[in-house]
């Protein structure tokens, strides 16, 4: 049995769940409303606040799938009654970020400004070196921080770049001079 699939999941007070045919599954909380149609070979319940998942055998897809579906409605709940965030650090002489609108504008030692537009549901803050993106859906989320931070990687010499904020870089020793 899959440890993540079996749990139940709880409904939070304010969040409505609606399960359609074909698993199809809608969430309205206060932050807002998520949409998806989850693997129609899971069995969804939903009893007295609480959601359970169940799978009809035990072959190796309806196995891989138990888990997966837990844990995509799991995070449509969280993410309609809290919210995701992700935290990155601006790092290296001269490197800064700026939000004007829905824009992102790093400078990033290219010989142009980087600019990103925020995606649909989700936004961003920029406090001194520190970029905060928000939003419901915790896959655009982390697409987009992740899309930040490719922009310019962190480099393990200096440690220069763009990093999540709870990421550990493993520094490097650089080259040493003849003597």
């Amino acid at each position: 049995m899959s440890r993540i699939g079996k749990m139940p999941i709880a409904i939070p007070a304010g969040v409505t769940v609606e399960i359609a045919e074909n698993n199809k599954v809608t969430v309205k909380g206060p932050k807002g409303t998520l949409e998806r149609t989850l693997p129609g070979e899971m069995k969804i319940t939903q009893n007295d606040g609480v959601i359970t998942i169940e799978r009809p055998n035990d072959l190796k897809k309806e196995k891989s799938l138990h888990g997966l579906t837990r844990s995509l409605l799991h995070n449509m709940v969280v993410g309609v009654s809290a919210g995701f965030e992700k935290k990155l650090e601006v790092n290296g002489v001269g490197y800064r970020a700026a939000k004007s609108g829905n824009t992102l504008t790093l400078s990033l030692g290219y010989s142009h400004p980087v600019e990103m537009t925020d995606p649909e549901g989700v936004t961003t803050e920029v406090q001194g070196n520190v970029i905060t993106v928000k939003g419901i859906d915790k896959e655009a989320v982390g697409q987009f921080a992740a899309n930040i931070r490719d922009k310019r990687r962190p480099e393990p010499y200096k440690g220069k770049g763009i990093k999540y904020s709870d990421e550990t870089i493993r520094r490097k020793v650089g080259k040493t001079g003849k003597k």
